[in-house]
């Protein structure tokens, strides 16, 4: 093992990739790590509290009419565009940072709340990597829906890959097809089963949901974690023969 890999063992159990088994490991590191996730949560709330307010703004349209639809249509086009520009520069980055704050809650690593802006260190990458993968799931939707849930399942390890690893676009695609490999299909398990999960969250008491919320993260994490984990020990046994 790396040395990266026996830190990672000594931190938390290793399993095998696995729906149950992430989950499981999701569970277990949630409460060891809830006030840090918790906090996270809040603050991506904030972080995306402008778009939602301006998304407000865009639905009451017809009181300002009177104004002069022309003027309307102006301002609505650059609330419009604030709120694109704001989305592909500063939520969905700053989402691929919470994901590797979560990478790090699951392999049992110090976690800090500031490690949600990790992403900034490779983040134009983030940025290209997050509109590339969104155009490829968009078009396999296109066709059928079903490649698009495969394309979204292979796909789904490049938030990790681009802050943890802090590959680029191209190769954190690359690598997140290939480590999915054989797995796409417990990325899929894993996304149904945050339906009920999500479900039971808002039946208690609404407040649920956040647990449901880092949970379900953690699970995904957990599985990038394992497969990673087990990547490594493959490959050092290739090079060992």
């Amino acid at each position: 093992m790396t040395q990266e890999n026996e830190q990672i063992a000594k931190n938390t159990t290793l399993f095998e990739p696995s729906v149950m088994d992430s989950y499981k490991n999701g569970w277990n590191q949630m409460w060891k790590y809830f006030l840090e996730l918790f906090l996270i949560f809040l603050i991506a709330i904030l972080i995306g509290f402008p778009n939602a307010i301006f998304s407000i703004i865009l639905k009451i349209p017809h009181e300002l009419e009177g104004i002069g639809s022309m003027f309307y249509g102006i301002v609505a086009f650059y609330f419009w565009l604030f709120t694109m520009a704001y989305t592909f520069l500063v939520i969905r980055p700053i989402d691929y940072g919470i994901s590797f704050a979560y990478v790090k809650a699951a392999r049992g690593d110090k976690l800090e709340v500031r490690n949600m802006f990790d992403v900034f260190k490779n983040y134009w990458n983030a940025v290209l990597a997050n509109i590339l993968v969104g155009l490829i799931v968009a078009i396999g939707f296109i066709f059928l829906i079903v490649p698009g849930i495969i394309l979204a399942c292979k796909l789904a390890f490049v938030p990790y890959l681009v802050v943890d690893k802090r590959l680029d676009v191209i190769e954190a695609i690359k690598e997140s097809w290939n480590m999915t490999d054989g797995y796409a299909l417990d990325v899929f398990a894993i996304a149904l089963l945050a339906i009920p999960i999500s479900i039971g969250g808002l039946l208690i008491f609404g407040v649920g949901i956040i647990i449901a919320v880092i949970w379900i993260r953690l699970a995904f994490a957990s599985l990038y974690r394992a497969v990673s984990v087990l990547r490594e020990e493959s490959k050092e046994g290739s090079l060992s023969l």
